[in-house]
């Protein structure tokens, strides 16, 4: 990872600060941050993958009432979940959401161990759902990366290259690492989802609404600094 791309220990700092009050005031109000079982922060990520929010709410608490557990979700008829799981698309989600449901009742007792690297062995958990599980359920220091959370931090720290370049995803993954603090995980995270799903998006980004203007390498102006 090059030199311009860490950011210092006074950067992470101001970027913490700047998040997490930023969060704490804009943060939306959205039912899995309600919660700490490890099943529904599953549940809730598996849905959100290249889904918008407003069309899983619905479905996240429709999929809970009819499986409000993974022992529920296991032992479900296969043509019942995938019909439930109508109309999010990407169809394999559900199947993978079963699968993981089945082997934890099999391992684990029908619970969600907490540890990346046996998280990491169900398939279907990636790096970034094993994060967030890890944060959000069970409060432990663990970076994620989404797509929103890579632009926010390339935008940020970076500016210069391909954002979607695999060396760049692996610098990425250690900045994501480099600005976590050790208190406040949970609204650290979750206000880097939001910033980026809110007001740092893909196209037209609300600059004006940013906390991190002063700081970031691609703000108007700044960029060649």
């Amino acid at each position: 990872m090059s030199a311009t791309t860490v950011p210092t220990p006074a950067s992470r700092q101001r970027f913490r600060r700047a998040l997490l009050s930023w969060y704490r005031k804009n943060g939306r109000s959205l039912p899995w941050r309600h919660t700490s079982d490890p099943y529904h922060i599953l549940v809730s990520e598996v849905m959100l993958q290249q889904t918008q929010v407003d069309r899983v709410l619905p479905k996240y608490h429709e999929w809970l009432e009819r499986y409000p557990s993974l022992d529920a979700l296991a032992s479900a008829p296969v043509d019942e979940v995938a019909q439930t799981w109508r109309p999010l698309g990407y169809n394999i989600r559900p199947k993978r959401l079963q699968a993981i449901a089945r082997e934890s009742v099999t391992r684990f007792g029908g619970e969600l161990p907490s540890d990346e690297a046996t998280l990491l062995s169900f398939k279907g958990i990636g790096a970034y759902t094993a994060g967030a599980i890890r944060s959000f359920a069970f409060g432990q220091r663990a970076a994620i990366l989404d797509t929103n959370v890579a632009r926010v931090l390339f935008r940020v720290f970076v500016s210069r290259g391909d954002a979607k370049a695999h060396a760049m995803r692996r610098q990425l993954w250690e900045i994501s690492e480099a600005v976590l603090p050790h208190r406040h995980v949970f609204d650290f995270n979750q206000g880097l989802m939001d910033l980026g799903a809110t007001v740092c998006v893909a196209r037209n980004p609300k600059c004006e609404l940013c906390p991190m203007t002063r700081m970031c390498r691609t703000y108007p102006g700044r960029r060649s600094k």
